[in-house]
């Protein structure tokens, strides 16, 4: 083999001559695995009987053999093979390479002379993670991991090879146990080590363990620090436990509130503790958490995570955390408190609250984004609107402004609340309602429309009452709570609609059939998610049939009354504190709780309407371009006690009937009569033929 292969004076770190590494003590051990890969190459071909004849320079790797038998001749041909690399000029040549000492070269923090001296690595610890990094930066490893495997398919090194290639192989036996540091550390991945299990380590490790020097991965990227919650007493306090706690484990810092703010603390805190916190670009995975996780202690720097990326089930909630021995503090955003029983007791510490903009931060914000709209009086008034009416964070302000910038011209007031409700989203608790109507098709007594002028005059004017009078100090932004109490029909939907479409403001109707849940406890966890999504900008919430929701508590019989009774506490709770418009209507008001009655700023109660409101609903609820010369208007108001919704389902129906019979757009008594009768036998009300006059013999059958 000596006088077919020239032998290099310096032989390389890698099978690639040009790698260069910059970490001495990785480039010392890679060189290492190098030539005991290429020792081992030569004992191949001589025990596979191809170093003698002329067929050996046709030959560049030793072709593969019987597995089984491979493995038996292990003891059969050891002391040959020792031998060998006694005698045989290129391996002796490479066994003499092997005898160079290691260097000693500067520990640069969260290199691979920095990790060895950091976790006391054994000589045989270094072999194997040097042995780990080989395929990651020579693409030209494979296919000698795979000769020396005995195994075309296997192009990466496990535990078996480096106890081959070590001189002491019970060495490797500590390797093989998943609590080794270098499987704590996230140094090696495996979720089970064994001899056969390949070794791998995590790409953005390998760059930093063999270029300490190098910049953040893409992976990854620095928060800036803005100084805003540096001054923080409840940062300090957890900075100074932070440099107290147990250095042997990972900890994790709740920071409860929204990204941005979270963000913000997290760069604070760990500038108060002289270090960096790092969050990974959009687009990582649960699976990514350990490789960053060990690329934040290498760099000596804090990990900002979202509680999304530590994935949990219904069965088992319990956050799981990688590597808990690791000791590097992950600052952990959670949405809100609840999720805090669920995370690893023994790293976690007291949870930091992290404030969302106040109405002045928000107002704040929107000018600089749209700095050029101030210019305009009825575009700044409606950004003062705007950041009252939407509560959002940084993130979503900046990106509404950068929308608003490219439209191509000006925007208006009009494209401002456009794009901020865009951005309302209460998932699938709540559906969407378009307002149809207008306060002038209300047909209601005095008393009940003066009462729902009031309400949108309210409304409209919470933006200057809360920041101009001064009232948000003590009422804390408090939006307002309405109920419509009133028989089936007699516009309670209608109206909110009508203030809806007032004031400008999204109405969702609340699904109940979603939000109730027979299940303990999961209903209060539904009002939180709805609630907690409609706090974000100002929404009108229409709880329909709320007496469903919102009854009486109950005497405590059994854990589910108990509970019930917790889930109206809770709403009457977030009730209070809810910023915009909430709307209940119910059929029964007798049904709801008195304490809930007392804490509703407004209560209108929808009669069944009188003659005169009833006849103009008749007049109102017949489509546009629809004869109506036959009907007797007067006689179905005063005949008839029914109310609005009814009403129309009348008209529907008629109007129904009519067209199938083939006639004009005209409506007629016998049409209309007809489909009161139908109405009221699906009321379940009694009638008399009397009642219908003239027109009793229509309905007689």
């Amino acid at each position: 083999m000596s006088g077919a292969h020239a032998i290099p004076s310096q032989p390389p770190a890698t099978f690639l001559p040009a790698m260069a590494v910059q970490d001495v003590l990785a480039a010392h051990w890679l060189r290492a695995v190098t030539l005991r890969l290429r020792r081992e190459v030569c004992w191949l071909w001589r025990e596979r009987g191809l170093l003698a004849g002329a067929s050996q320079t046709n030959a560049l790797l030793p072709p593969y053999v019987d597995r089984l038998s491979n493995a038996l001749d292990l003891a059969r041909y050891a002391e040959e093979k020792r031998a060998f690399f006694a005698g045989d000029e290129t391996a002796r040549y490479l066994t003499e390479q092997l005898q160079s000492p290691a260097p000693i070269d500067f520990k640069a923090r969260g290199g691979f002379t920095w990790v060895a001296s950091e976790l006391a690595l054994q000589p045989v610890d270094c072999f194997v993670l040097a042995l780990a990094l080989t395929p990651v930066v020579d693409s030209a490893a494979g296919s000698v991991f795979a000769a020396c495997l005995n195994d075309s398919n296997r192009q990466a090194p496990n535990l078996a090879l480096a106890q081959r290639l070590w001189e002491a192989p019970q060495e490797l036996l500590a390797l093989a146990d998943s609590t080794h540091r270098l499987y704590r550390y996230g140094l090696l991945t495996s979720a089970v080590p064994d001899w056969e299990t390949p070794l791998s380590v995590p790409a953005s490790v390998a760059q930093q363990l063999l270029f300490p020097d190098s910049a953040l991965p893409a992976a990854l990227h620095a928060l800036p620090v803005s100084g805003a919650a540096s001054n923080d007493p409840e940062l300090a306090l957890t900075a100074a436990r932070l440099k107290s706690a147990a250095p042997e484990r990972a900890h994790i810092v709740p920071l409860i509130g929204s990204n941005h703010g979270a963000a913000a603390h997290a760069a604070a805190l760990a500038s108060l503790l002289e270090r960096q916190a790092l969050q990974p670009t959009l687009g990582a995975r649960a699976g990514d958490v350990p490789a960053l996780m060990t690329l934040a202690w290498l760099r000596g720097s804090m990990l900002h995570l979202p509680i999304s990326l530590f994935p949990s089930d219904t069965h088992d909630p319990a956050v799981k955390l990688p590597l808990p021995a690791l000791p590097v503090t992950i600052l952990l955003v959670l949405e809100d408190r609840t999720a805090l029983k669920h995370l690893p007791k023994a790293h976690t510490l007291p949870a930091i609250s992290v404030p969302g903009l106040d109405y002045a931060a928000r107002l704040a914000r929107w000018r600089a984004g749209l700095p050029l709209a101030q210019r305009d009086a009825e575009m700044d008034r409606a950004i003062a609107d705007c950041a009252r009416r939407f509560r959002y964070e940084a993130e979503a302000i900046d990106r509404i402004c950068q929308a608003l910038k490219v439209l191509g011209y000006p925007p208006r007031a009009s494209d401002l609340y456009r794009a901020c409700r865009a951005d309302v989203d209460l998932g699938e608790l709540a559906q969407a309602l378009t307002p149809r109507f207008t306060l002038d098709e209300l047909m209601l007594p005095v008393k009940q429309t003066t009462q729902l002028t009031e309400l949108i005059g309210a409304a409209g004017a919470l933006t200057q009452v809360h920041y101009e009078w001064g009232t948000a100090h003590a009422w804390g932004e408090a939006g307002l709570s309405a109920l419509f109490a009133g028989p089936p029909g007699t516009g309670k939907t209608m109206a909110a609609e009508v203030i809806a479409q007032c004031v400008g403001m999204p109405l969702y109707r609340i699904d109940l059939s979603q939000v109730v849940n027979k299940y303990i406890g999961e209903t209060e966890k539904n009002l939180r998610r709805l609630f907690d999504a409609a706090d974000a900008a100002d929404v009108i919430l229409f709880f329909d049939e709320a007496d469903a929701l919102f009854g009486k508590r109950t005497e405590v019989k059994d854990a589910h009354d108990r509970y019930a009774n917790l889930e109206v506490s809770y709403l009457l709770e977030r009730m209070e504190r809810f910023k915009g418009l909430a709307i209940l209507a119910t059929n029964r008001k007798k049904d709801l709780d008195e304490a809930f009655l007392r804490r509703l700023r407004c209560l209108v109660e929808f009669p069944l309407p009188a003659p005169a409101e009833r006849l103009r609903i008749w007049r109102a609820v017949v489509p546009a371009g629809v004869d109506t010369t036959a009907l007797e208007f007067d006689f179905l108001a005063q005949r008839f006690a029914l109310a609005g919704g009814h009403i129309r389902s009348i008209v529907f129906h008629a109007c129904l009937q009519s067209a199938a019979a083939g006639g004009p757009r005209r409506l007629e008594m016998p049409a209309v009569i007809r489909a009161v009768k139908r109405e009221l036998d699906k009321l379940g009300r009694a009638s008399s033929l009397d009642q219908f006059g003239p027109y009793a013999e229509l309905v007689e059958h």
